[in-house]
C-alpha cells in the first residue's frame, strides 16, 4: 500500500523542488543576513529568529546555480532537522502538497545538482518535483562541499 507524505514545493531558477514538510519550521521573508567570516560559499550567513542565530544557505550556491536575484518572492524556508535549525533560500513558494511513494521515483544520474541532495523525483500530472535530501543539502561543513 502507497503512503502519502507532505511536502513544501518551491521554484529554484526555472526549476521545481520539493522537502518533506515535517521538517519545515517556518517560511519567512527576505531579511537581512548577517555574514559570517570564513564560512563554506553557499553559506549566506545568519539570521536572528525570534531570539535564535540561524544559519542561511543560498540554495543556488549549494546547488552551483546561478545566484539568486532577490524579489518580493524570495523566501528563507526555516528547517528543524537532526535538532538543528538551519535556513535555506528558495526563489519562490508555490504550494504544500501531497504525494504518494508510487509517486516518487528514484533519481537516476542527474546533471542539475549533485545527486546525493535529491531523494526522489515526485509526479504530479504533468509536472516533476525534485524532492531534496535534507539531511545533505543541509549539512554545513560536510557532504557535497566544493570548497
Amino acid at each position: 500500500m502507497s503512503k502519502e507524505m507532505q511536502y513544501v514545493a518551491f521554484n529554484l531558477n526555472e526549476e521545481e523542488y520539493a522537502a518533506d514538510i515535517l521538517a519545515v519550521q517556518e517560511i519567512i521573508r527576505w531579511t537581512h543576513i548577517t555574514r559570517v567570516p570564513r564560512a563554506p560559499s553557499y553559506v549566506k550567513g545568519v539570521i536572528n529568529l525570534r531570539g535564535t542565530v540561524v544559519p542561511i544557505i543560498s540554495s543556488h550556491l549549494r546547488f552551483n546555480l546561478p545566484e539568486e536575484e532577490i524579489t518580493d518572492t524570495t523566501r528563507i524556508i526555516v528547517f528543524k532537522i537532526n535538532g538543528a535549525i538551519i535556513g535555506m533560500t528558495v526563489d519562490h513558494v508555490t504550494e504544500v502538497l501531497q504525494l504518494k511513494t508510487d509517486e516518487i521515483e528514484k533519481p537516476q544520474a542527474m546533471s542539475t545538482i549533485d545527486e546525493e541532495f535529491i531523494s526522489g523525483i515526485g509526479k504530479v500530472d504533468d509536472r516533476l518535483l525534485i524532492i531534496l535530501n535534507l539531511d545533505n543539502v543541509l549539512s554545513l561543513g560536510k557532504k557535497g562541499d566544493k570548497d
